[in-house]
């Protein structure tokens, strides 16, 4: 698409929206990338928003990549913090992919949150307008309420329990007594001063005193919840250098630890780039499948330490290499809660930020609107047991914003939400588009199969005849009859031969907005 000065994807149009109109306005990638996480916040409550953290991957033309590391941190610093035990926590069951899944939430489940203090500090060292206008959007939306989509309602239906766990998110996810379903609409009153108020004090309103961060730590103070003024006193944005790999030409840039995913990702890709591109739909989910046990050997636990240090270790592309036959045993998780925004602007540079709530923890800080992550709840973010985490340390995460360049110039941004299926997600798009030439759009939407478990996920789309070749090659298949949102929700922005494209997943119901060069907004 021509004639536009800049693109925003993410997992509801609105958010998008959002994004392109700060473009418009004369913002840059991350001023948009800001304003549409903040309008996440609103459009997609359950997911993202003050009480969650995330990642943010910045490739400016003509200087050199960053990452900063806004995820949760563990509580604990203050010496009265008890220690974490699986009973300080509730437990419930929700039905997923043929199985029960186990969500602990509560209090006690709750991380530092770093989503404030990692938006402004984004917006202050790279953005271009102030944060007040960053904060318009969201605040907006969230007077005005949001309608509830299809997909939403589908998250919401997952998360149900914990979306009414406490009277404080009973009265805003379940206003008339029941849960919120597709055509209702949410409107969020006092996630909209909190918003205002965040937008006129910025990253201090987190600080010990500051009104959003003792409103957080005295509510867990009095419902058995671990975060203090402590943990808010200690917690930083860490700006780091992303992982640098190449792929069919192509510089990556991707998330170093503390999350895993970009790790990962750069193991699958490694890998692939052993080998000529895929020709034909069989060759190509035949290698992706491969790729996708790639990067499970990586994370074995006799190699998973690396993924979590501040560097990766020296032998870990040789032994991508020498273990490219192991398998991991991973739990099914549901869809996972977490989303991402892609953008690129007038001058060419590409932002990608991922944040994540985790599956919630039922609590809502009154007040404020704002509901908190269970990060500490989260099994896969614990590996060690609840409680093995360190105070202060942060949990490990597979968040993973991508920006490839080609000769030093943002052509591609994309990330995903979807658990542990978010790292096939986002290869397999982006070989989608380096490979095989797909716009973003199709690359998107094409069908996808993920390795687990011992056997290979294949999503509804994926032919007979393919599932035949893959079955004849010795994958145990379990074939899913449609499009799921389980196989993860990308957003991706492309900037190829002078024309700027994005998409955001149909899975998750995403959507991409064009900023205009005549100041206008449009959807794509």
């Amino acid at each position: 698409m021509g004639g536009v000065n800049g693109v925003v994807a993410a997992g509801h149009p609105l958010t998008a929206r959002a994004g392109a109109e700060v473009l418009a306005d004369g913002g840059n990638a991350v001023d948009a990338a800001v304003a549409a996480a903040f309008s996440a916040a609103v459009c997609e409550s359950a997911l993202t928003g003050p009480g969650a953290g995330g990642y943010m991957l910045y490739a400016p033309v003509g200087r050199e990549a960053v990452a900063l590391d806004f995820f949760v941190a563990a509580p604990g610093l203050d010496p009265a913090t008890p220690p974490l035990t699986e009973a300080m926590m509730e437990a419930f069951v929700v039905p997923f992919g043929g199985a029960d899944q186990v969500f602990h939430i509560g209090p006690a489940s709750v991380a530092v949150p770093g989503m404030v203090r990692g938006l402004c500090e984004a917006a202050e060292r790279y953005g271009r307008l102030p944060l007040t206008r960053l904060v318009e959007p969201a605040v907006a939306l969230a007077r005005e309420g949001v309608e509830v989509g299809v997909e939403v309602a589908t998250l919401f239906r997952v998360l149900g329990a914990m979306l009414v766990h406490t009277p404080e998110c009973a009265a805003v996810y379940a206003p008339g007594g029941t849960l919120a379903a597709a055509g209702d609409r949410l409107t969020f009153g006092d996630l909209a001063h909190t918003l205002e108020h965040i937008g006129r004090t910025g990253p201090s309103c987190m600080d010990p005193g500051g009104w959003l961060g003792d409103a957080i730590v005295e509510h867990l103070a009095g419902v058995g919840g671990r975060v203090t003024r402590a943990d808010l006193a200690a917690y930083r944005v860490a700006c780091n250098a992303p992982i640098r790999r190449r792929f069919r030409g192509l510089d990556l840039r991707l998330n170093p630890p503390s999350s895993g995913g970009g790790a990962l990702i750069a193991a699958a890709l490694a890998a692939l780039d052993e080998r000529p591109p895929p020709s034909g739909e069989v060759a190509y989910y035949a290698a992706v499948a491969w790729a996708g046990e790639v990067a499970n050997a990586v994370r074995a636990d006799a190699f998973s330490g690396g993924l979590r240090a501040h560097e990766m270790p020296p032998a870990a592309w040789d032994e991508v290499r020498r273990r490219a036959a192991a398998m991991v045993s991973e739990t099914r998780k549901p869809a996972g809660s977490t989303t991402h925004v892609s953008v690129v602007d007038a001058d060419g540079a590409m932002a990608g930020l991922s944040s994540s709530n985790g599956a919630a923890s039922g609590v809502v800080v009154p007040g404020t609107g704002v509901l908190l992550n269970n990060m500490m709840g989260e099994e896969d973010l614990n590996p060690g047991g609840f409680g093995g985490v360190a105070a202060g340390e942060r949990l490990a995460s597979m968040m993973a914003p991508v920006v490839a360049l080609r000769d030093g110039v943002p052509e591609v941004c994309l990330g995903a939400a979807g658990s542990n299926r978010l790292r096939s997600a986002i290869t397999q798009t982006l070989v989608s588009i380096v490979d095989d030439g797909m716009g973003v759009a199709a690359a998107a939407a094409r069908p996808r199969v993920h390795p687990e478990g011992g056997g290979l996920d294949v999503e509804g789309g994926v032919s007979s005849a393919i599932c035949a070749a893959l079955e004849g090659a010795g994958h145990t298949l379990r074939r899913w009859d449609a499009a799921n949102l389980f196989f993860g929700g990308v957003s991706a922005v492309t900037h190829r031969a002078g024309i700027m494209d994005g998409a955001g997943d149909p899975r998750r119901g995403g959507g991409a907005y064009a900023a205009l060069a005549n100041g206008e907004v449009e959807r794509l």
